[in-house]
């Protein structure tokens, strides 16, 4: 379940919904999938995270960091509400004008740095490599979206 939710917040629908409106009502290209990337792959991720960090601590200090110890449950809450924040923060600016992209740059840039982070970690489980990877992707795809759309004067 984990990996398809990843897999469709950082690949899937930001795709569809670029492709969607471009075809239907046109646009920057660049600025469109930007756009999209920081409202799916920033936005609903980070959020999603953070409600789960919240909610189940333990699935993240035992299932991703294994850390098996109670107080690790508090640094998971802090880390949730971290998350919650930038996520909120990408989607509310993707409904803002000229807010969209660079909403999502502090999110855009944890997840990247989480993701160089994880690359390093030695016996990853399948959903710590599929986060690492697509970590990474959003990164990218929402930082050359910013840099694009400052070239292009948007």
């Amino acid at each position: 379940m984990y990996i398809a939710l990843v897999l469709a917040q950082t690949l899937v629908l930001p795709l569809l919904f670029a492709v969607g409106q471009l075809v239907l009502f046109g646009g920057e290209p660049l600025v469109v999938v930007g756009v999209w990337w920081a409202f799916w792959g920033v936005g609903t991720r980070l959020t999603v995270a953070g409600v789960s960090q919240l909610v189940n601590p333990g699935r993240t200090s035992r299932g991703i960091l294994g850390i098996d110890d109670a107080g690790a449950e508090q640094v998971v809450h802090e880390l949730g509400f971290a998350n919650l924040s930038m996520g909120v923060v990408a989607l509310v600016a993707a409904f803002v004008p000229g807010w969209g992209i660079l909403g999502a740059l502090p999110g855009a840039i944890y997840l990247g740095l989480a993701g160089l982070r994880h690359i390093a970690k030695r016996g990853k489980k399948t959903e710590e490599t599929v986060a690492t990877w697509t970590d990474l992707l959003v990164f990218v795809v929402v930082v050359v979206a910013i840099v694009g759309s400052a070239v292009i004067g948007r």
